[in-house]
């Protein structure tokens, strides 16, 4: 893994214990299906879902990833996904960058396709997407729902077999502002927390 970056998973690591109860709880659902997958021998598709797919998902589909491969659990392939499709964020983007992400643009346009790597060998694909975009899978996946208007307007995703919102507050609302930068380090800081704490909990459920 590139240094920078696990050296954040060990700094967000050693603060698992201030994540807030009711946020433990509201994880341990999504803890227990990729336990259960595991057991199983399955695949683990998850599918992160917000509206425009340019923010939040896609730090979501990223940091589960990471942490995934943090903790040594094999077999989980992200994915994220929205109601409608725009561009992966550049204010996102750099939040990843300021940690390390060697972030490549891979394919120019309105919608640009983005290569993003995390450790040698290791990379996510990242453009915006709706959720049922033929990239993403189709049945036997987990969608956590990152925005709560993505929730609201998704009654039904064909083919989920578990689904859990995890709303997140939209940095959006700082962009222009001099705390741009800082409030998407904290909530792409925040998402990371979060997903360490999944796998935190899968890895110790293997021992």
């Amino acid at each position: 893994m590139i240094t920078s970056i696990e050296q954040v998973c060990q700094q967000l690591t050693s603060r698992l214990n201030e994540l807030p109860e009711n946020r433990q709880r509201m994880l341990l659902p999504l803890v227990e299906y990729i336990q259960t997958k595991l057991n199983q021998k399955e695949p683990i598709h998850l599918v992160y879902i917000c509206t425009h797919n340019s923010r939040r998902s896609h730090l979501g589909q990223i940091w589960s990833a990471v942490a995934a491969d943090y903790f040594g659990i094999d077999n989980v392939q992200t994915y994220s996904g929205g109601t409608e499709a725009t561009a992966f964020h550049p204010h996102a983007i750099h939040a990843l960058q300021s940690d390390g992400f060697v972030v490549e643009k891979v394919l120019e346009g309105m919608n640009p396709i983005y290569r993003v790597e995390y450790a040698v060998g290791k990379e996510v694909e990242c453009f915006s997407k709706v959720y049922h975009h033929p990239t993403n899978p189709q049945r036997q996946f987990a969608a956590i729902m990152t925005c709560s208007d993505a929730e609201e307007n998704c009654p039904f995703i064909p083919g989920v077999e578990f689904r859990i919102a995890t709303t997140y507050e939209d940095p959006k609302a700082a962009d222009g502002t001099p705390h741009e930068a800082a409030v998407y380090k904290e909530r792409s800081h925040q998402i990371a927390l979060e997903c360490l704490y999944v796998f935190s909990k899968v890895k110790s459920s293997l021992k």
